[in-house]
């Protein structure tokens, strides 16, 4: 059904299209149009401090993913605006002249005087043409509602866009900080390794230890330091990953800002189900493409029907200046009688496009189902695992110290020493993986229930 709005001059149809021109108002907000190539260094101030909102923010306004689906997003708005110009009047002018030769005995020029011989002479055309398409059994709607379902499917696509580079960038964010600290975990294993060796050498040099307790600890601390320098050059690589994930991978030097260790995050698994079902952009995405395809198969069906359609000329026409006047208008009915069987190849077409596009709706939900178990029963794991990793750090700590007062006071040996400072370095190192491990399950299941930011 389709109704015309006089104090504006457009046609809407009754349901679908009238949801969607909204979004021809606010949708420039949403397209980031900037210069693709956009200098880091306007991006990202040198020494500056960036927390996670910035770096998301950054990632958003930057990423050549996001920049594309922006794009493609601007295109399926203006394949709606074309499918909506068929609701208006389509009006032409045009201008020509020629050059005619006339045989003899026939008339010149429309005069109705025989001409007794072959002549030539000039023939000026101006006209002004309107043809309007009065009545097409709702072609013109559903050809604007198939656009339109296709513009809400590239908004989702740049929704899902958004939501993989937001992950990306969290999950480069903290990488960042694990391999902060476990630079700053190694760095005390090699203070304590060295501290160890200084013991061994003065043991050594009084007579009280022998010597293969200083190379014990020499190569103690040389593998300590070859753990650090493995931790920092980690660190330098977790920096270019956020820079890559954030669209910048020429960014200045910059600081990153910690977050707190820890945050509960209560949440039911029917919860997460229901958030990913209603907001996950690939779903809908999914959804908008099987309900176009719904409405291609309405319009496929259109092809049986007539169009009516009006027309309109004003125009002059002669062989001198001034040339004489002529007008004509009317209507005309276009009965499709027979197309060799395009009509109904096209209807059996749609429909099977239809069976896709349901299909993969199915499939992506399935997915989403998927996606949000894993990653909520993958929560409640990690969860779990914080308090027992804290507890093993801790029992880890108390056993060095003990191990290394001991050996100081000259009762306990240097490999007692060296496996309690390990053990405090693996449960040191497992806590802080347990840690952002953590934080990288809720962006996940964040990720996996929709969640842009």
């Amino acid at each position: 059904m389709m109704k015309y709005k006089r104090s504006t001059g457009r046609f809407f149809s009754s349901n679908k299209l009238r949801r969607h021109i909204p979004v021809l108002a606010f949708i420039p907000c949403l397209l980031f149009l900037i210069p693709f190539q956009v200098r880091a260094q306007e991006a990202i101030k040198p020494g500056e401090t960036l927390d996670l909102e910035r770096c998301i923010a950054i990632a958003v306004k930057n990423h050549p993913s996001i920049l594309g689906a922006a794009g493609s997003l601007k295109a399926s708005l203006s394949r709606v605006g074309q499918a909506q110009s068929s609701y208006y009047p389509q009006i032409s002018a045009s201008s020509g002249y020629s050059r005619n030769y006339v045989q003899g005995g026939t008339s010149v020029g429309g005069t109705g005087v025989a001409a007794p011989g072959s002549t030539t002479y000039n023939l000026y055309q101006d006209a002004l043409s309107l043809n309007q398409t009065i009545f097409d059994f709702g072609k013109t709607s559903a050809q604007v509602d198939v656009q339109a379902y296709g513009a809400d499917a590239s908004k989702a696509d740049l929704g899902d866009a958004e939501r993989q580079i937001v992950f990306g960038v969290r999950q480069a964010y903290y990488a960042i900080l694990q391999s902060k600290q476990s630079v700053d975990a190694f760095k005390e294993a090699v203070v304590q390794f060295r501290q160890h060796l200084d013991q061994a050498k003065r043991f050594y040099e009084v007579g009280t230890k022998a010597k293969i307790d200083v190379t014990n600890a020499e190569v103690n601390l040389g593998q300590a330091r070859l753990n650090l320098i493995n931790a920092q050059n980690a660190l330098q690589i977790g920096k270019i990953t956020l820079n890559n994930a954030m669209g910048v991978p020429d960014a200045p030097v910059y600081e990153i800002k910690e977050i707190p260790e820890f945050r509960d995050y209560p949440i039911e698994l029917s919860a997460a189900l229901k958030r990913g079902y209603e907001d996950r952009p690939d779903l809908q995405s999914a959804r908008a493409k099987r309900e176009a395809a719904q409405r291609s198969v309405d319009l496929a069906q259109k092809g049986y029907y007539p169009v009516l359609t009006g027309s309109a000329q004003y125009g002059w026409a002669g062989q001198n200046y001034p040339l004489d006047k002529e007008w004509t208008y009317g209507a005309s009915l276009n009965f499709p009688l027979f197309s060799g069987f395009l009509t109904r190849s096209q209807v059996e077409e749609a429909r099977a496009n239809l069976e896709v596009a349901g299909a993969n709706e199915e499939l992506v939900r399935q997915g989403v189902r998927f996606d949000v178990e894993q990653a909520y029963y993958n929560l409640k794991d990690v969860r779990e695992s914080i308090s027992v990793a804290e507890l093993t750090l801790t029992q880890a700590k108390e056993n060095r110290e003990l191990a290394q007062g001991r050996y100081a006071s000259g009762v306990g040996n240097t490999i007692e020493v060296t496996d309690a400072v390990v053990s405090e370095i693996s449960a040191k190192t497992a806590y802080i993986t347990t840690l952002y491990n953590y934080h990288l399950a809720v962006a996940s299941l964040e990720k996996a229930m929709g969640a842009k930011q």
